[in-house]
């Protein structure tokens, strides 16, 4: 467990990569979505409005899981760190921060509301299909996409130390292949409608629980892969 602790603390000497950009991401694009409303005329202001921007944070954990393994994973092994804590010791530093702000996300919802969607009826984080649950679900939720979104840039960072450039583009290959194969079945079977009604029926508690059966898959993936990549 020290060691692994280690790891997390080695991961940190750069504390802006992991903590720094993603809150100044999460303010400049909050601010930049309240800017715009500000401009919008009074008539498009008139119902509820909606942005995007606060996903800007998770998409930024996609680059994070790759920055991750690039970046420190050779250092490691110069340190003579083994795989599987390097591996455990960085999973869970991300699974702390994840977490973090997933509960911040939470709160920043809770103010929205109070605050009549900062003053523009502007839903930004507390969106009426996450919000409408307690809030462990609403934590969950945003705690499983952005872990979701971490694994994905980590696997892709350890096909790449694993196999290289030939690797990477093989997956990506074999990805579209396979969801190509399964919009094929569904359109053979003329399923469109049931699939469609699956989706519209889903619920988050529901949703998280599919992602994070996903985020395992990508898990043992990456561990795998991670054990026979080099530096």
């Amino acid at each position: 467990m020290n060691r692994v602790i280690k790891v997390a603390r080695m991961q940190l000497i750069n504390k802006w990569t992991f903590l720094g950009i993603p809150l100044v991401i999460l303010v400049v694009s909050t601010l930049l979505t309240f800017a715009i409303w500000a401009l919008l005329p009074a008539s498009a202001r008139e119902g509820t409005l909606y942005s995007g921007s606060g996903q800007a944070v998770m998409w930024y954990f996609l680059a994070l899981g790759i920055q991750s393994l690039t970046l420190t994973f050779p250092f490691s092994q110069a340190m003579s760190v083994s795989r599987s804590t390097f591996y455990l010791g960085t999973l869970g530093l991300f699974a702390l921060i994840a977490l973090g702000f997933s509960i911040l996300y939470y709160v920043l919802g809770l103010v929205e509301t109070a605050t009549g969607g900062w003053g523009f009826n502007g839903q930004l984080f507390a969106m009426d299909w996450i919000a409408g649950n307690n809030a462990l679900v609403q934590i969950l939720f945003y705690f499983v996409a952005m872990v979701l979104l971490f694994m994905i840039g980590f696997w892709c960072a350890t096909v790449y130390l694993r196999w290289k450039a030939t690797g990477l583009l093989a997956a990506g290959i074999g990805f579209a292949v396979l969801l190509l194969g399964m919009l094929a079945l569904v359109a053979v079977n003329d399923a469109w409608p049931q699939v469609g009604n699956w989706f519209a029926s889903m619920q988050v508690l529901g949703l998280s629980i599919v992602l994070g059966l996903v985020c395992v898959a990508l898990a043992g993936g990456s561990y795998l892969t991670l054990r026979r990549a080099t530096a």
